[in-house]
Parts: C-alpha cells; sequence; structure tokens
C-alpha cells in the first residue's frame, strides 16, 4: 500500500486539529452552560436568598421545600469555608479588625440556611426531611470541623489573642477574642495533624448517631398512643381532655373511643386525675419507655455508642473525660462542684419526699386501697392531699388559666419591667398555621427590637417538650440587625374557637420560655457570639427561671388568670390556696428532675464501657432514688443528652441556674416586690442586655452587689438551710 504524500498528511491533521478546536469549543459551551444551570439553581433557591422585608427581613417560610436543604447547606458551607480561607490567607498581621472582626461578618448566608434547617428538624420533620438530615448531619460536622482546625486560622486568632493588650480594643472586643480563641482550643485546634483526623472522625460519627437518636424518639412519640376503649376509663379527666383523646384518635384513624398521645403533655394530665388506676399504669409505662422498648427504636445502644465515643474525644482533647471538657468554661468549672450542689439538695430533697409519700399512703389506706404507691399513682394521689390539705383543686385552677390570656399577661410584664411591646405583625411568613408571630418594639421610644413567634400546639413531626430558639441573633456592628426568636410547646390543641387550658406546670413552662425569649430580645450588643442567650449552659437558664416567678404574683393572677366561661378573674381566695400549697410537692419536683440531672453527671463522668438500663439502675440505688419515682428524663429519652452535645454534663444547669433565680428574686421581695422598677432595671442591664459581653460571674455581681447565694433556693422549696 503506497504511502499516503506529505500534502495529504498535512491536511489531515489540519482537519483533526480543527475538529479538536470544535470539540474544545462545544465542552466549553456545555460547561458554561451547566455551570449557568448549577448557578440558576442556586440563584433560585429561596434558601440561598437574603431575608426579604423591613428590619432585616425575616424567613420566607412558605417558599422552602424539603428539597432545597441539601444543594443550599453545600452551597452555603462551601461560600463560608471560602470566607474563612480569605481571613486565614491575608498576609498582614492579624488584627482585631481583619481576624476577629471578619470572622463575625462570615458566614451569614449559612447562618439563615440553619436557622430554617432546624425549624424544620424540631417542628416539621417528616420521613423525606429525616432523609436529608441522615445525610447532612455528618456533612455538617465536617463542616464545623474544618473551621475549627483551620490552622491558619487558629494562628491568627492566638496572634490576636496574645497581644490583645497592646491593641486598642474595647472590654467587649476582649472578650469576643477570649471567647473565639476559647472555642477553638476547646474544639481541638491545637491538635496534630492525625489527632485533628481522628477528631472530625469522631464528630461526624456523632453527629450521625443523634440524628438517629432524635429520630428513634420522634417516631416513639408519633406512632405510639394508648388506646381507650370508653369514657368509663378516662374517669376523672377534663371534657377538654377527653375531647382531644377523642378527636385524636378520629384523626389517627382508630377505631378506639379516645387516644393519649406518647408526650408528656398528654400523659402527665392523666397521670394526675385519671380514676381508672390500670390506664394510668399502661399510659405510664408508654411514656417512660421510649426509646427502651427492644424494637427499631431501641436507643440503648446508640447511647452507649455516643458515651464511648464522647470519652474518646474528652481524651483527645487532653481532658479526663467528657464532663470534665463540657463543664471548663462553665459557672461550675468542674463536676465536683456541679456535684455538690445536688447532692446538697438531694437529701432534703429525698426526706421531703418520703414525708409526702406517707401522706399518700394513708389516703390509699383510708380508700381501702391494698396497694403501696407506685410511680402511676404519685401524681394521683399527691392531687388528692393538695385538695384535702389545701382544698387546692388543679382543674379548679386549670379552668382559669386559658393559655391566650396567659400569654397576653407575659407581654404584660415584658412591658411593665422591661419596655417592651408586642403589636400583631403583619405579612410575616410563618411555617405552620398554628403559628402567630409579634413585633416587638420598645415602649418609650418606638424602636423596633425584633419579632416573637410563637407555636404553641403538639403535633406529629414535632419533638416533644417546650424550647426557645432565636432564628438570629442581635447585632449592631455592622448596622443594626434585629433579633428574630420563637417559643415552642406542645399543648393539645382542642376545638376550634375553644380556649386552651392548661395545668399551673404547663403556665409556669410557659413562663419559663418565654424568660429566654425575652433575653434573646433585650440583648443590647455589638457582636452576635456575644449577644442574647449565647451564655454559658448553668447561666442560661437563670433569665428563664425568674420569669417564672412573676406567674405567681396577683397582677397576673388577678388580671389575666380568667375563667373560661364566665371571664372572671381568679378569686383571692383561690390565690391564697395557691401561695398557700406552693411549696407542696415540691420533694417529688426535685428528686424528680435531679436523679436526672445526678444521672447525667455520672454517665459522663465515667470512661468504661456502659449497659445502659443497668447503669441507670445501679446509679438510681446508689443515690437513694425513692422507688415511688421514676427520673424525669430516663437515659433512653434524654434527648437533652443525646440529640446532639448541648446540655450532655449539663443538665445540673437547672439547678444551678434556680440558685441564682431564687437569689435574684430576694432582691425584688428586698426591695419594693416583684414589680420594683429599679432591681428590674438592673437586672436588664446587667442580665438581659448584656448577653456574654461581660463575664457571667461579674454580671450577677454588678446586678445583686454580690455573689448569689443558696439559701434564697432552700427557702424558696421549704428546705432547711445548712449553716
Amino acid at each position: 500500500m503506497p504511502l499516503p504524500s506529505l500534502a495529504r498528511v498535512c491536511r489531515l491533521d489540519s482537519v483533526y486539529l480543527l475538529f479538536l478546536k470544535i470539540m474544545r469549543k462545544i465542552v466549553f459551551i456545555l460547561s458554561v452552560f451547566a455551570m449557568s444551570q448549577v448557578n440558576a439553581q442556586k440563584e433560585s433557591n429561596p434558601l440561598l436568598q437574603d431575608w426579604k422585608g423591613p428590619n432585616n427581613g425575616a424567613p420566607a417560610f412558605n417558599e422552602y421545600k424539603v428539597s432545597h436543604f441539601k444543594p443550599a447547606l453545600e452551597s452555603a458551607m462551601k461560600e463560608d469555608l471560602a470566607e474563612l480561607d480569605a481571613i486565614a490567607n491575608n498576609k498582614q498581621t492579624p488584627t482585631f479588625e481583619n481576624t476577629i472582626l471578619a470572622l463575625e461578618k462570615s458566614g451569614k448566608k449559612l447562618s439563615r440556611v440553619l436557622a430554617v434547617y432546624y425549624v424544620f428538624s424540631s417542628n416539621i420533620n417528616t420521613p423525606d426531611f429525616e432523609a436529608v438530615q441522615t445525610e447532612m448531619e455528618p456533612k455538617l460536622a465536617s463542616h464545623r470541623d474544618k473551621k475549627t482546625q483551620n490552622k491558619k486560622l487558629f494562628l491568627r486568632i492566638e496572634h490576636v489573642h496574645n497581644n490583645q493588650d497592646k491593641m486598642n480594643v474595647t472590654e467587649e472586643q476582649k472578650r469576643l477574642i477570649d471567647k473565639y480563641y476559647e472555642n477553638y482550643v476547646l474544639e481541638g485546634a491545637r491538635l496534630d495533624g492525625d489527632a485533628k483526623q481522628k477528631l472530625g472522625t469522631i464528630n461526624q460519627q456523632l453527629a450521625v448517631l443523634y440524628t438517629k437518636f432524635s429520630q428513634n424518639l420522634l417516631a416513639e412519640e408519633n406512632n405510639q398512643c394508648l388506646e381507650i376503649a370508653n369514657q368509663a376509663q378516662l374517669k376523672g379527666m377534663p371534657a377538654d381532655f377527653i375531647e382531644a383523646a377523642k378527636l385524636k384518635s378520629k384523626e389517627s384513624g382508630k377505631k378506639a373511643f379516645g387516644c393519649i398521645e406518647n408526650t408528656r403533655s398528654s400523659v402527665e394530665p392523666l397521670l394526675t386525675y385519671a380514676d381508672d388506676r390500670s390506664v394510668r399504669e399502661k399510659a405510664w409505662r408508654m411514656f417512660i419507655n421510649r426509646g427502651d422498648n427492644g424494637n427499631a427504636n431501641d436507643n440503648n445502644q446508640l447511647i452507649s455508642d455516643i458515651l464511648k465515643l464522647r470519652t474518646e474525644r474528652a481524651k483527645l482533647l487532653g481532658f479526663q473525660n467528657h464532663a470534665d471538657w463540657k463543664l471548663s468554661n462553665t459557672m461550675a468549672k468542674t463536676p465536683a462542684a456541679a456535684m455538690k450542689l445536688m447532692m446538697d439538695v438531694w437529701a432534703p430533697a429525698v426526706a421531703q419526699v418520703r414525708a409526702e409519700v406517707a401522706d399518700m399512703q394513708k389516703i390509699v389506706d383510708s380508700e381501702g386501697g391494698k396497694f403501696k404507691i407506685e410511680p402511676w399513682d404519685y401524681r394521683y394521689y399527691a392531687e388528692k392531699v393538695r385538695k384535702s390539705r389545701y382544698d387546692l383543686d388543679q382543674n379548679q385552677v386549670m379552668e382559669y388559666l386559658q393559655l391566650d390570656k396567659l400569654r397576653e399577661g407575659m407581654f404584660w410584664v415584658a412591658g411593665e419591667m422591661f419596655n417592651m411591646n408586642f403589636t400583631p405583625a403583619k405579612n410575616i411568613q410563618v411555617f405552620h398555621p398554628d403559628v402567630k408571630v409579634w413585633e416587638v418594639t420598645n415602649k418609650t421610644n418606638g424602636k423596633y427590637v425584633g419579632l416573637f413567634y410563637f407555636d404553641p400546639y403538639a403535633r406529629k413531626g414535632k419533638r416533644s417538650g417546650a424550647w426557645m430558639t432565636d432564628y438570629r441573633s442581635q447585632e449592631r456592628f455592622n448596622g443594626e440587625v434585629p433579633t428574630l426568636v420563637s417559643n415552642n410547646s406542645n399543648f393539645i390543641k382542642g376545638k376550634d374557637g375553644e380556649p386552651v387550658l392548661i395545668s399551673w406546670d404547663d403556665a409556669t413552662t410557659l413562663f419559663h420560655e418565654f424568660g429566654h425569649a425575652l433575653h434573646g430580645l433585650a440583648s443590647d450588643v455589638n457582636y452576635p457570639m456575644l449577644s442574647g442567650t449565647n451564655v454559658t449552659r448553668d447561666y442560661v437558664e437563670f433569665p428563664s427561671q425568674v420569669l417564672e416567678r412573676w406567674l405567681t404574683t396577683p397582677e397576673i393572677l388577678q388580671n389575666y388568670a380568667l375563667h373560661f366561661k364566665t371571664g372572671k378573674p381568679m378569686p383571692k381566695e383561690l390565690i391564697e390556696k395557691i401561695e398557700n400549697a406552693s411549696k407542696f410537692n415540691i420533694g417529688f419536683e426535685t428528686v424528680e428532675y435531679l436523679s436526672s440531672a445526678l444521672v447525667d453527671m455520672k454517665l459522663h463522668m465515667t470512661t468504661e464501657a456502659i449497659d445502659v438500663d443497668t447503669f441507670e439502675r445501679e446509679t438510681l440505688a446508689e443515690i437513694g432514688m425513692p422507688s415511688e419515682i421514676v427520673m424525669r428524663h430516663r437515659i433512653p429519652q434524654f434527648a437533652h443528652l443525646f440529640s446532639d452535645d448541648g446540655y450532655s454534663a449539663g443538665y445540673y444547669s437547672y439547678l444551678w441556674a434556680d440558685v441564682i433565680s431564687a437569689d435574684a428574686w430576694e432582691a425584688f421581695l428586698e426591695g419594693k416586690g416583684g414589680y420594683d422598677k429599679e432591681v428590674g432595671a438592673r437586672l436588664l442591664k446587667y442580665v438581659l442586655s448584656a448577653g456574654n459581653s461581660i463575664d457571667q460571674n461579674e454580671a450577677y455581681r454588678k446586678f445583686r452587689g454580690r455573689d448569689p447565694k443558696v439559701d434564697a433556693l432552700m427557702k424558696s422549696r421549704g428546705f432547711p438551710i445548712g449553716k
């Protein structure tokens, strides 16, 4: 075969080169088109858009879909890391402005996406959202590690921290520098490469386990209910409770007369008022066995795995155990300090329980009962003792506790003591029709403060309990940015148009969570990291527990505790009965809570592998837990500890903070009473408004003039005051 001529070869080469050129152009055009499509998708993703509206806007909840979350989170995380890399790679000498201030400005888009993500997670969780959670939680954990383990970035933070005395910075800015440095160190910024990689792996594994724990618990609460065969089984229950049970049965497609949901808001009223002992026991067992049923939603092995990983992480970070790590930057400082306070209160609380049980057993015996008081009897017979001793019927009290009226009372307290005005907001999107929104302004000058979202009712896909969250923290270092806060509860919704009546305990919780909301709304600092409730875990409950005390004041009970039929205020005789019975059953309440806090701390001081049920049983026996009571949160359902790191080794915080709140309330009583404006102004200035801009111990001293004393707590609970 003859060889091709040189000219022909050249022509072939030219054609081939032309072909390659054309193909490259096509590939380039296609890649540009593909990129434009990706960018278009990003731009059209509502989660990635700035919040619209006045005052820096608010979430556009009616535009968000579950399918938006994964691409939005991935895009926002990528942008966040790019912003951090720019700070880390800055060639200029680290300063407050180019490092710390730059960090405060970064990650705004991710913060917005996460705010909505956590609203869906807690309030409107669905199977398709759970799938997103399962995939994204370890990615989010990895993202957090990439931030705190960025060596260049940490070296800049460390330089600013070590040289802050040479810089022209304010006291608040020094506090901000210290918080950044402390947080990065506690999250492993000083570790070497291999240790950082191991830490990242642990955090991702924990994220998976936390997600699974939460999903299991939600499934137990959503998919279990106690079927009631007939109305006789609900004898003793309020009429609105019976109607709600019937409605739940109908909604669930059950053929039963009624259905009792597996949530605290449904089970505790039944344990208090239902005459049928067997129904009480069934409801109690259903509730206390959540996450401990040996089924697909059992949490025991998950918890063992979580505890093992937490121990590994703590030791990797240079701490003996998880509790040491978690308490290192709190007011308590050490597990030993927290344990001492708890055990000081534990002994008198248990002694009080013995007296309460003896009173209840007398009633059982007088009625011919042939049984010993069991946990499913405690609330029921305590209520009988209350009626007998104080002539106080909680059902009668509940007739005056209308949810909407009490909410108005909370708003009145906020106005009277902290100068806030609440007006129904217009044109604000919500994530569920039950959610209501108020615009908050300063009563004196009309200045806009923020928005308050209120989501009161239980529903499928919503986690149990009550909580406060903020969608956006207050700041003003880069322009005024007002806060957006939310209170979420699980009250049982009745028929349309009928008032929702709640128990005294639920009313207390309502005021408690509003205290957290006020802590966020009152914030008046420059930097978001120091804003509102961004304080230590054992201080954050202080403002919320102080707010509880305003519920008991005559001003609230006489003006906002109005009978749901007559509209008449709670009579003074009934108020006096409530005051006289204020310390009643305090042994039960303290032991129920404190046993959970003690088990939590002991769990996280332990470094060996455990069997969860065995550990719980043996620890309770060790501390002398009364057999008539169970922990408020048994380990397999203890979401405070195992849905994230939040309150792990930190459930003691409620007691620690109550020492402070009881002492703070004494300041009012030593003055002109609960509405002493001067004391209220100090509380607003040094506590609610200050956030974390000053050391919490110093903040309290500025408010009170001294450190808190435990005496006020013991007095408020009717326990003997130690010498």
